[in-house]
């Protein structure tokens, strides 16, 4: 059954453009590694186009990017992960210095493991959204 999760939308005070260019990058993933719990998150790693970290208890995720669509866009896909899906950032301009952000996730769950998963996913996606809107976009 397919299943989409979406973050709420967060307002970012940094103009689209340089919040798109700071995250279609991932090599500045750099400026969250020390936001990441390390109880939960070890070995992150990354480079322009996919980052990849040691999720406790799941295990290791990588994503990378498939697609970007300048200056409202970035998609990606699990190329490795113990549920595969897709998750997308996108950004809307709100005024010449400021921007909304909205993560989702969208995957392919049986009922059971939505009823198991759904819960610690939408918490990791807003938990997601809160680091990504906290970073100094400078």
């Amino acid at each position: 059954m397919d299943c989409k999760f979406e973050s709420k939308v967060r307002e970012i005070p940094y103009p689209q453009q340089l919040v798109y260019d700071t995250l279609s990058d991932l090599t500045n993933m750099e400026r969250v590694k020390e936001r990441m719990p390390d109880d939960k998150i070890q070995d992150f790693t990354f480079d322009r186009d996919s980052l990849s970290v040691e999720v406790s208890p799941i295990g290791r995720v990588t994503l990378r990017i498939i697609e970007r669509e300048e200056p409202k866009c970035i998609k990606f896909e699990t190329a490795e992960s113990p549920i595969p899906f897709f998750f997308w950032i996108q950004l809307l301009p709100v005024t010449e210095e400021a921007c909304k952000m909205r993560l989702t996730i969208k995957t392919e769950l049986n009922p059971l493991m939505k009823g198991m998963v759904s819960g610690p996913l939408k918490e990791a996606l807003e938990k997601m959204a809160d680091i990504i809107a906290g970073i100094k976009y400078e």
